[in-house]
């Protein structure tokens, strides 16, 4: 596994390419099980950084650099 972090787009091929492998199912159990675990791993951390991406696109700065969260049941009207 490479050491380097790899970017979201790489990590969600990597993702669809293990769905792939056991969708065939032409991959020997151990190296099912493997490929298994990894994609939880990748699916976990895709999800995690799609919550932390939402969470920075879901605020609102006002001119006096007050920050407010959308409300995520009415896009148009901030938090209070």
């Amino acid at each position: 596994m490479p050491t380097k972090k790899n970017n979201f787009e790489e990590e969600l091929k990597n993702l669809e390419e293990i769905v792939t492998n056991l969708e065939n199912g032409n991959v020997p159990l151990e190296d099912a099980l493997k490929q298994f675990q990894e994609g939880v791993k990748l699916s976990r951390d895709l999800d995690k950084r799609l919550t932390q991406a939402e969470e920075t696109v879901a605020k609102l700065i006002d001119s006096d650099g007050t920050e407010h969260k959308l409300d995520p049941n009415n896009a148009s009207a901030p938090e209070e």
